[in-house]
């Protein structure tokens, strides 16, 4: 019976350890299947997303934008324009009106206004009525040239009567003395009325004839625009008092500030090209027409007035313009400063990618280097690389924008 045991304890041991051996087997055969099937589907993956980063990968330094991102940024594009640039006297000024070019405008009389025909920014032309004033005072002056226009017709009368009678030897000379005294002192008043009632506005042969006018006009003496209006309705008005300013702006002009050691550079007939704060992308000429023979003394400087030659309706006095006096100008092709890309030493500039045909509603945009040369009055020289045409479109403003999307992409794809 023991032998018999010892054999049965022998065989279940035989067959546990076969049982063991078995799934350990088939586990590690399934457990290297499924890391090869792993492996491969990351292969796979792998494969594809390398594939697709291919795809998406854009050409290097090149920009697309859709239409409303473009809109959004606020990117402007300009073709490239050749400028006059050089290293010459810079100069600031503000834009002025001669004294003949501005009015303002102010009763002979004293009265209430009532009536406004104006607002600021109109357009007016020479003699046009801006107001009316009425007074009593204005009713009693017609009223004295009539009596005054009257008497003097029987003056006149009485006058050339007795000067026949005194050429006959019938009247004494004192009677004829005494009605040519009153006669021409009268005719001094009537034509002194008479002047005063057209200052006014008024007819003096309407009101010869009877007519009075309850109000007077307030004209205006130039044309241009109205300024100001400093006057409301019922308002007294007295002799004098500023009603309305009017400015010619066609007339304008630049008076610029030259300093003391730059005097000798200045002559008549000089080029000047300057630039405003509202446009400071467009450059305007003028000449030089006068210099000033007085140094003003904060800061010490003399005046040189220059005449514009391409005059804009939307230049107005008071303002502040920079320019230079052109001393020895050169021509080449210029961009605004803010267009300029700096990378350490290098320079770029956005241009229109016209090479391909982008997608519907977007654009392209591509960087390429240049060298810069003369900064002038806002606008940098450049120069392009050989390969580049002269006729492409430039991003002026919104390149720093680009320049961002543009390493944006490039980390993305890196990643």
């Amino acid at each position: 019976m023991k032998n018999i045991a010892i054999i049965t304890t022998l065989l279940l041991t035989f067959l546990l350890v076969g049982c063991n051996d078995k799934p350990d087997s088939e586990l590690g055969h399934n457990e290297t299947e499924g890391v090869s099937k792993t492996e491969a589907t990351h292969g796979e993956e792998g494969h594809d997303e390398e594939e697709g980063g291919h795809e998406e990968e854009g050409e290097e330094g090149v920009v697309e934008l859709t239409t409303q991102q473009i809109e959004t940024i606020g990117l402007e594009t300009k073709t490239l324009e050749k400028r006059n640039l050089g290293n010459n006297i810079k100069v600031t000024g503000m834009l002025e009106l001669f004294p003949q070019d501005k009015a303002n405008v102010s009763p002979f009389v004293g009265g209430n206004v009532s009536s406004i025909r104006v607002i600021p920014g109109d357009n007016v032309r020479k003699g046009q009525v801006l107001a009316y004033i009425e007074h009593p005072d204005i009713i009693a002056m017609q009223q004295e040239f009539q009596e005054k226009n009257d008497e003097l017709v029987f003056l006149k009368q009485d006058f050339e009567r007795k000067q026949t009678l005194y050429d006959k030897g019938v009247s004494s000379g004192k009677e004829f003395q005494m009605a040519q005294s009153k006669f021409r002192s009268t005719t001094s008043s009537v034509n002194g009325l008479k002047s005063k009632l057209r200052l006014l506005g008024l007819n003096p042969s309407k009101v010869a004839q009877g007519e009075i006018y309850n109000a007077i006009p307030i004209t205006t003496p130039i044309n241009g625009y109205v300024g100001e209006v400093m006057v409301s309705l019922g308002d007294y008005v007295s002799p004098q008092a500023k009603m309305f300013s009017i400015s010619d702006n066609s007339k304008i002009y630049v008076n610029f500030k030259v300093y003391e050691k730059d005097i000798k550079q200045i002559k008549e007939g000089q080029q000047i090209y300057f630039s405003t704060a509202s446009k400071p992308d467009e450059l305007l000429k003028a000449t030089v027409r006068s210099i000033g023979q007085t140094f003003e003394s904060d800061p010490k400087a003399i005046e040189v007035l220059a005449d514009i030659e391409n005059k804009d309706k939307d230049l107005l006095p008071g303002m502040y313009v920079e320019g230079r006096i052109v001393q020895g100008e050169k021509s080449g092709f210029a961009v605004p400063e803010e267009a300029i890309i700096k990378e350490g030493e290098q320079s770029y500039l956005f241009i229109v990618d016209e090479d391909e045909a982008p997608e519907e509603n977007k654009m392209k945009f591509k960087r390429i280097p240049v060298s810069i040369g003369v900064h002038d009055l806002g606008f940098v020289e450049v120069n392009l690389p050989a390969e580049i045409t002269n006729d492409i479109k430039i991003v002026t403003k919104g390149a720093y924008t680009l320049s961002s999307e543009m390493v944006k992409g490039e980390l993305e794809h890196g990643h």
